[in-house]
């Protein structure tokens, strides 16, 4: 597990540097400076969603233990950013600045679920696949924690083309499409890992992916469709 935890504070690290320095809607507001209370609700959410979801995975799987999981991070902290912004009555996205930093989190901590092996529950069913990775029980498997980070590297490539290009959908509404470009693929690789099932073939975080998927749609939409406010006209220029 220090491999995992190695990586885990490079996600961190990777997340701050690229929320530093790298590129950002010139109007994205700065989330935590939106409310004095954003970053506890952010925080306490994702906390709460990671253990509860991540835990209750592993006992509908038969599994004992505690566990985190992202999409339950992910989960938790929409629903405390939404509830304050409910509470307060703040309007429009606030998380636009987060998208490539999230998404550049996720991409490097899946390496450290990768290395971690069999002990962090988080790799794939069977494969006879040539990239199928053996974890050390002899079986090869799906690089379920691969396909994820890729996922997450092909959505960089999208978003900074769309942001280069000042596209809205990166812009303006480019947190709901982190969520949305996420929860879909996580929904895709989840067929692919032996975790118990609590709907037909679908299993706790297919049921999640797709209320995420759903609240990126309905929230971006709705973000999209709001006017982008005029400008002011300058005053003319006196001799």
């Amino acid at each position: 597990m220090l491999l995992h935890s190695l990586f885990d504070a490079l996600a961190l690290l990777a997340a701050l540097a690229l929320y530093r320095w790298g590129p950002v809607p010139s109007a994205a507001p700065t989330p935590w400076q939106t409310h004095p209370l954003y970053l506890p609700a952010a925080t306490l959410g994702a906390t709460v969603g990671a253990y509860l979801l991540g835990s209750l995975n592993l006992a509908l799987t038969g599994i004992d233990g505690l566990a985190r999981s992202i999409e339950g991070a992910l989960l938790g902290a929409i629903l405390g950013v939404e509830g304050l912004k409910a509470a307060t009555g703040m309007r429009g996205s606030t998380g636009v600045r987060l998208a490539a930093p999230l998404a550049l989190a996720i991409a490097v901590g899946r390496i450290g679920c990768f290395l971690a092996g069999l002990g962090d529950q988080t790799y794939g069913t069977p494969t006879d696949l040539p990239w199928g990775h053996d974890f050390g029980d002899g079986v090869p498997r799906h690089p379920v924690q691969l396909y994820e980070s890729l996922g997450m590297v092909a959505f960089l490539g999208v978003y900074f083309y769309l942001l280069r290009r000042g596209h809205p959908l990166a812009t303006r509404a480019g947190f709901y499409f982190f969520v949305g470009v996420y929860a879909g693929q996580r929904f895709l690789w989840e067929f692919l890992k032996p975790y118990g099932t609590i709907l037909g073939p679908l299993n706790l975080f297919h049921i999640v992916s797709l209320w995420l998927i759903a609240y990126a749609v309905l929230f971006g939409r709705r973000e999209l469709l709001v006017p982008c406010p005029t400008p002011a006209p300058s005053p003319p220029l006196r001799a």
